[in-house]
């Protein structure tokens, strides 16, 4: 992928970044001339990442980690001296099924990795460069954030959270670093496989764009998103859904 965007001298921290969007993200940000501080829980899956960035670091852990997380961090900093750039991908979407029949504990973690991170990451970077330097942050949430899903209320309603906290830190960390999210809608990755993968079914050819996205479409627009030619967003939700909303909203009324 090539870029319009400059950001040479940059550094990047991309979380979930093994393969998928995050993986996109990352390989976006190395074109356009940035740095990257990688991590995912999968060892050989990053390594390969790293690997195929070039112009990187990774940093194998789980986000749930508050550990890894100051890691993460602290990698950054020795290897790079800066952080200009922190993007939340990391995510879980379990559990999965009927919020009845959830497990607390499970449903906890979901908060764990789709909020508590965010925000654990953004205060490690805030502290380490950004309050001093500035800086700008994305969260990845999802279309689904806003309207009700069958089985998927957990990653939902955290996306939702997550969404709120977006706002909130945007307010509070004005007008240094800026604080938006991507709303990706139905993407070609793993994580969303059980919803794409079905032979007998196309599930985005009625969407307005006529397909479902790629993860370079939503590195295409966290890669705008963090750049100085959105200098005066933050706050703000993108939706990169392909229409889905819109063929939502003209939907026949039962």
């Amino acid at each position: 992928m090539t870029s319009p965007y400059g950001f040479e001298g940059r550094v990047a921290i991309v979380t979930g970044a093994s393969r998928g969007i995050g993986l996109a993200v990352a390989e976006a940000f190395v074109a356009a001339g940035a740095r990257v501080c990688v991590t995912a829980r999968d060892a050989d899956g990053l390594a390969r990442a790293v690997a195929r960035l070039g112009d990187a670091v990774g940093l194998a852990g789980t986000v749930a980690d508050p550990a890894h997380l100051r890691r993460l961090t602290e990698l950054a900093m020795d290897e790079y001296g800066r952080i200009d750039v922190v993007v939340n991908n990391a995510a879980t979407n379990q559990p999965y099924g009927p919020l009845m029949d959830a497990d607390p504990d499970r449903w906890r973690e979901a908060f764990t990795v789709n909020v508590e991170a965010p925000l654990r990451l953004t205060q490690h970077a805030w502290r380490a460069w950004m309050r001093e330097h500035g800086g700008s942050v994305v969260n990845v949430c999802t279309e689904g954030a806003t309207h009700v899903g069958p089985r998927l209320g957990a990653y939902g309603t955290s996306k939702a959270a997550l969404l709120h906290l977006t706002q909130q830190l945007a307010g509070e960390l004005a007008p240094g670093v800026r604080v938006n999210s991507v709303s990706p809608g139905l993407v070609r990755t793993e994580m969303a496989r059980f919803v794409w993968d079905r032979p007998a079914q196309e599930p985005a050819a009625d969407l307005p764009l006529g397909r479902m996205g790629e993860p370079e479409d939503i590195a295409r627009a966290v890669l705008w998103l963090t750049s100085d030619e959105a200098q005066w967003i933050t706050g703000t939700d993108l939706l990169v859904d392909g229409g889905t909303r819109v063929r939502r909203a003209h939907e026949p009324t039962p």
